[in-house]
């Protein structure tokens, strides 16, 4: 296989949707009717082709997004399966960052769930078109329209329906296709052959209103159709599709197709709706970076004779083949055993061998162009979100920025000899999820690992011992707490160290002060007359950097802090950059405790779906938890969800306490939403089991 020129013909697409929609049960469909698979995958037995490491096969969810090659109709689609479960929300982020175009699937019973909103806000941030996909129309309470209109309420989008179901729950057959009014009944068990079909007499009626409002909403998105439909002239087939491929470009209108994936139904109609609605390279703007070094920007189309650029969004490690890097091209032709730059660290990098990836196995390819998706294997210095480009042309694109970890837990080796083993599991765990960190706690000597939350950290540490082969002891789960100050205060370093020969000397003075929530840290250089030399001024940045590592109260990191250097003092001949480095960290030991400083603590967004019988037990929960009720709406039949902002660190255990509450019936979902102060009384506790006791 050669670089793909058609660029009209690509399409780079991800299935996005909350855990249990169906997007890996559609993705192995997909497969199936691409001819990528000759038997159809299943979650449940854990046979599928995208969930292909152990965890995924047992616990029945996607951990990693999986990327596959297939084609369909002459064309090219580069399709990523991403995860549902929130803890691996960074998965979902790194690949709608590279996609072209979404495939958003929903329950047609729960409707629009929790982690949908999220994707969908992630999908808005980057800019990428969708169309939706209603999955398991067979199941009991499935509704389409109901689903719909959820969409247009809770996500604010413009859904516009291109099918109309054909049946539902049980009776569901297939669907009628309200632009060319014409029915596909899925009559076999694979749904290979479907069977196209008059409307049903049963449907007439309401298949021709829901035909008339789809016309309506596509005439107004287009000036020349709205002239026309207003003089009652007809609209063509042709242009009624090119003009709704307009508006989903723009995201000014979201088509919506109806099926289910696990019985074979609707899965062709939607492969033929991601080719004719969602974009090719060529329908998306040209991308802007940086020149490195320089504050100016610079465009890069998806263009064969542009330089060459590409993004790494994902680093796995290959038990066979090591470390497999996936690269989206935007611009110029990847060939293997070239040599390009890593613009964001400035580094050569030679191209190894160049992969197209079928999930767990690969083509191996010769060149890869713009517009493309592939993998790259022996890149050494690159990680996820950094540049390749050429080194005669370089440019920096924008990097991917990822959520903080909110909770941690200890790990020991349990023999010296596992503890080479664990470091080495760490680096590569770390290098392929940038949402996973580790460090070192300075009082304890523990080593300390953070991640999303509870599941995440749990698929790690299995990880660990399954891939690496490391037998470790893992601690109980604890809450990533931050610290911060409430006043502005002045404080002052100062280390002198005279001995008979050579001396240590740095001074400095600096002002802390509180800044908004979620700005993290801020250094400003305010010396004016060189009392203290520009090239001391980094080491005494990094100096107070790494003091804020562990905070005065807990021992957590200060966060939201501002530090201006304003004054200081230097030595001819004893300062140097580690005198001065020391004087940073000795100003945040002197200013941090008079500036009194706060414990904060990580608040989730947590939505909880429960039987109207149960709502008022739910609710009282929830309050003992310290949550906030936001509201209550109703969900599903004889369902309600309840909204509510609590702290993690009173989450632990709740998925158990839910379900006994409800019987097994209650579901709930958290988010990560933002830094708040601990109460007091709180705040003892914590501190008790803090690492600075």
């Amino acid at each position: 296989m050669t670089v793909n020129r058609q660029l009209d013909k690509i399409r780079n697409i991800g299935i996005i949707a909350h855990i249990d929609a169906g997007k890996t049960t559609t993705t192995e469909r997909v497969l199936y009717y691409t001819g990528n698979t000759y038997r159809l995958g299943n979650v449940d037995e854990g046979t599928t082709v995208t969930d292909f490491m152990e965890q995924e096969r047992e616990r029945g969810i996607t951990i990693q997004s999986a990327a596959i090659t297939c084609e369909w109709k002459g064309h090219q689609i580069n399709l990523i399966d991403t995860p549902g479960h929130i803890d691996f929300t960074a998965e979902v982020q790194r690949s709608l960052r590279v996609l072209d175009g979404g495939v958003v699937v929903f329950d047609a019973v729960a409707g629009v769930e929790p982690q949908s909103e999220t994707v969908w806000r992630q999908a808005d941030r980057y800019g990428v078109p969708r169309i939706c996909f209603v999955n398991k129309m067979d199941r009991t309470g499935a509704d389409f329209d109901r689903t719909v209109n959820m969409i247009r309420e809770r996500l604010g989008a413009n859904p516009v329906p291109v099918q109309y179901p054909i049946g539902a729950e049980s009776s569901f057959k297939g669907a009628v296709d309200l632009l060319t009014m014409r029915g596909l009944v899925y009559t076999d068990e694979l749904g290979a052959n479907p069977e196209e079909v008059d409307v049903p007499a049963d449907l007439v009626e309401v298949v021709q209103v829901a035909h008339e409002r789809l016309v309506e909403a596509i005439a107004e998105s287009d000036e020349d159709l709205t002239v026309k439909y207003l003089e009652g002239e007809s609209i063509s087939l042709e242009e009624l599709k090119t003009a709704l491929r307009k508006a989903t470009l723009h995201g000014t209108l979201v088509p919506v197709l109806c099926g289910t994936s696990l019985r074979n139904k609707g899965v062709q109609p939607l492969l033929d709706a991601a080719i004719t609605y969602l974009p090719s390279p060529l329908d998306r703007p040209a991308i802007t970076g940086l020149v490195p070094g320089r504050d100016e920007t610079v465009t890069r189309r998806a263009d064969f004779n542009e330089p060459v650029s590409a993004l790494v969004f994902k680093i796995i490690t290959d038990p066979y083949v090591g470390r497999l890097a996936y690269v989206r091209v935007y611009s110029g032709v990847l060939r293997s055993g070239e040599m390009l730059l890593n613009a964001t660290k400035d580094r050569k990098e030679r191209i190894g061998r160049l992969m197209r990836i079928f999930a767990d196995k690969r083509d191996e390819v010769k060149e890869i162009g713009a517009g493309d998706i592939a993998a790259i294997i022996g890149l050494r210095h690159s990680f996820t979100g950094e540049t390749l480009c050429d080194a005669d042309k370089p440019v920096v694109l924008e990097a991917i920025t990822f959520p903080e970890p909110v909770i941690s837990v200890a790990i020991e080796p349990r023999t010296k000899a596992d503890q080479d083993k664990l470091s080495e599991a760490l680096n590569r765990l770390s290098d392929e999820d940038p949402t996973f960190r580790v460090r070192v706690d300075e009082n304890t000597g523990q080593t300390l690992i953070s991640g999303m939350g509870e599941l995440h950290l749990e698929v790690l540490a299995d990880r660990m011992i399954r891939e690496f082969k490391v037998s470790a002891s893992v601690g109980k789960p604890q809450v990533a707490y931050r610290e911060t100050i409430t006043q502005q205060v002045k404080a002052e370093g100062r280390f002198v160290r005279q001995s008979g020969g050579r001396g240590q000397y740095g001074h400095v003075k600096v002002t802390f002060e509180p800044l908004e929530p979620g700005s993290g840290f801020v250094f400003a250089n305010g010396i004016i007359g060189g009392t203290v030399p520009r090239e001391y001024i980094p080491a005494i940045e990094a100096g107070i950097r790494e003091a804020l590592e562990g905070g005065v109260i807990g021992g957590y990191p200060i966060v939201d802090i501002k530090a201006t250097l304003y004054d200081g003092s230097y030595h001819e001949v004893d300062s140097s950059e580690m005198a001065f480095r020391i004087a940073g960290s000795l100003a945040v030991r002197d200013g941090v405790p008079r500036a009194k400083p706060i414990l904060l603590e990580p608040i989730m967004n947590v939505e909880v779906v429960v039987p109207e019988e149960q709502l008022g037990d739910v609710i009282g929960e929830l309050n003992s938890r310290r949550g906030q009720i936001e509201g209550l709406e109703p969900h599903s039949k004889s369902m309600q969800a309840v909204r509510a902002k609590v702290p993690m660190g009173e989450m632990f255990g709740y998925a158990t306490r839910v379900r006994s509450l409800t019987q097994g019936r209650g579901t709930f979902s958290m988010e990560f939403v933002h830094y708040a102060p601990v109460p007091e009384s709180v705040s003892k506790s914590v501190l008790e089991g803090s690492p600075r006791r």
